[in-house]
Formats: C-alpha cells, sequence, structure tokens
C-alpha cells in the first residue's frame, strides 16, 4: 500500500472516531423516564420503529459528510478480554466501541455497576404504581431537582452509576430523564447507536429511545441482552432483551 493510501485510511479512522452516530432527538424530560414494558410486544415496537428512524437518521447524516458509517469502524477497536461471548460474536467484523478491553472480571467500572445494581434486585414500589418507596427516594438522592413520584429508571441508572464511581452528567449531577442521559453520552462521546455488529459490555447503559434506560448486565451467546431495570413492572427488575430493541447504549466502561 503506498504512503498516500496509508495517510488516507488513517485520516478517515480518525474522522470516523470522531463523529459518534447520533440518535433520535432528544425531547427535555425530567421525570426519571417512564416504566418499561413488560414484554416485547406493543411497547417494544415503539423501540423497534424508534431504532429504524435513528438507524436511517444516522446513515444519511454520515453519507451525507462522506465519511463511513458506524459498523464500518468497529474492526478498528481492540479485541476484548474475556466476555463470556461466542467466538463468532467476538470476531473483528463484531467488535464495537462497547466492547470492554478490561473483560467483565475485577474492579472495572462495568463490574462494579453490575454489582451494584444487582444488590437492588428486587426493590419494589410501595405501594405498587406509586413510584414511591424508601429505596426509591434513595435513588432520586443521586440526581439534582429529582421529582417525588415520577418513574424512575433514570434515577436509578443515576443512582448505581454514582455508587460505582462513574457519575453521569456533565457536573455529576445525574439524570432526570432518559433523554438527558442520552444527551450527556452525546456530550461526552459515550453513546453508541445500536445497528448491526453493535455489542454493549456488562455495565453499559441500554436506551430504548427517550421512554426507558437500564442497565446491561450481560450479553448471552445468542446475542440476547441480560440487563437489570429500574421501574420495570414496579420493581428492580431482571429481563432479557433482543439485540434490536434498544436505540442504543452508553459506554460506562
Amino acid at each position: 500500500m503506498s504512503i498516500e493510501a496509508t495517510l488516507a485510511r488513517v485520516s478517515a479512522i480518525k474522522q470516523a472516531l470522531a463523529d459518534p452516530a447520533m440518535l433520535v432527538g432528544s425531547r427535555g424530560v425530567s421525570t426519571g423516564g417512564t416504566e418499561g414494558p413488560a414484554t416485547p410486544g406493543a411497547g417494544a415496537q415503539s423501540f423497534a420503529s424508534a431504532l429504524a428512524q435513528a438507524s436511517e437518521e444516522g446513515s444519511t447524516a454520515t453519507q451525507a459528510q462522506g465519511q463511513p458509517t458506524s459498523t464500518t469502524t468497529l474492526a478498528s477497536y481492540p479485541m476484548p478480554g474475556s466476555t463470556g461471548l461466542s467466538a463468532s460474536a467476538l470476531s473483528p467484523s463484531a467488535i464495537s466501541p462497547l466492547a470492554s478491553v478490561q473483560g467483565v472480571g475485577g474492579e472495572s467500572p462495568g463490574a462494579r455497576i453490575v454489582a451494584i445494581a444487582e444488590s437492588q434486585l428486587g426493590q419494589a414500589e410501595q405501594p405498587p404504581g406509586s413510584n414511591e418507596s424508601p429505596a426509591i427516594a434513595r435513588y432520586r438522592s443521586a440526581t439534582a431537582g429529582a421529582i417525588p413520584g415520577a418513574p424512575w429508571c433514570a434515577y436509578f441508572a443515576s443512582w448505581v452509576a454514582r455508587q460505582a464511581g462513574e457519575p453521569i452528567g456533565e457536573g455529576g449531577q445525574g439524570a432526570g430523564g432518559v433523554s438527558e442521559v442520552w444527551s450527556w453520552a452525546q456530550s461526552s462521546g459515550r453513546a453508541i447507536l445500536n445497528g448491526p455488529g453493535v455489542v454493549p459490555a456488562p455495565g453499559d447503559l441500554i436506551v430504548f429511545g427517550d421512554e426507558h434506560v437500564g442497565i446491561v448486565r450481560d450479553v448471552l451467546p445468542n446475542g440476547q441482552i441480560q440487563t437489570i431495570e429500574g421501574n420495570y413492572e414496579n420493581k428492580v427488575a431482571a429481563n432479557v432483551r433482543g439485540p434490536t430493541e434498544a436505540t442504543g447504549y452508553v459506554n460506562m466502561g
């Protein structure tokens, strides 16, 4: 390969790394998100629709700039450590910016986030449907301006992140809504639009439009994503999501 071709390729890679894909437009929300749908049914369809719209917008914006799409840059990232994924999921074509080079063990930020989220499994609203309990009040304490009685999935994610030493927000003030989580992720270079070949790491946030946010617990060999989500069926609950349900992820590693 000639020196000119090599320099051109390096320049293209730098441009791609400097231009993370954009998600659907965020709306100002300060209520901690909405309750996650119980099953990938009608509610999940809205998530899939948002994903399709975001993918189309991201592709159009990237092509207009004459830069490669996000999926063309995946192979430029280093191979992750042990993640429990199948060999095919870890092939160079499947590696995304979300892949943690530290793996899931030890004291990585992702491992701390998962461990803290797991410790809260089963914490429930009292009474159900009230968006209230002593635990939920504690989650709100991690977000400036939190509203009592409001949906609390973003409050939960903010609390877990702060406990793990990885606070959300430019000043670590937490996020009152899912759109705020994504805006911070975009401004800090942590936002990753979901799409073919994108594999989140344990501890990353999983975002469903501006409606709901959870925490990635693990990725199964078949591509399904185990999550821990606040305000899912009125509690902190474990869940399994399909690989195309999310509109994006927030890299917390």
